[in-house]
């Protein structure tokens, strides 16, 4: 973490350890992937289908943004990512539904085309494991594993004190 970040909150656990290493490694190749054929996309073909190549390099940026917020996983990056990897859902979710329905709809295919056929199907499945590896590392205290409120941070008494003798 850089001097700039604060400090994981207490019992926040760290978006890009354990399986978050996994998770990032995915991202960190697919945003090199859709960098790669966005790039060639743009300087050779753009006029053949202008819109397709944009959102494979808008894909390709989601990417980006979301493995280093994965990686870096501060309070900050946390809601980088919260908003990449949920605007990723959605686009490949919006994409892959309009080119099932009709296939010739940008032109050619994108990275999220197919709901990521061309990829794999990772695309699809990549940003609800994301989502869901945001959710299992929230910073405690927001709620329980379970869903449940959090304890309040000071206890209440579990029994009433019992009565004084010298009251009467």
């Amino acid at each position: 973490m850089s001097g700039t970040d604060p400090a994981p909150a207490a019992g926040a656990r760290r978006t890009g350890s354990g399986f978050g290493r996994l998770l990032v490694t995915v991202y960190g190749i697919l945003a090199f992937a859709a960098i790669g054929r966005s790039s060639y996309e743009l300087a050779t073909k753009l006029s053949e289908a202008p819109v397709a190549y944009s959102l494979s390099t808008l894909s390709a940026v989601v990417y980006v943004l979301a493995t280093v917020a994965l990686a870096r996983g501060g309070p900050r990056w946390r809601v980088v990512a919260w908003v990449t990897v949920g605007f990723e859902a959605v686009g490949v979710l919006a994409v892959g539904a309009a080119s099932a329905v009709s296939p010739d709809v940008f032109g050619e295919t994108t990275v999220w085309s197919g709901f990521g056929q061309g990829y794999g199907y990772v695309p699809l499945v990549l940003p609800f494991v994301g989502l869901w590896w945001l959710w299992r590392t929230r910073p405690r205290g927001t709620s329980g594993d379970d869903g449940a409120a959090a304890a309040p941070a000071t206890p209440e008494p579990t029994e009433p004190a019992a009565p004084d003798p010298e009251v009467r």
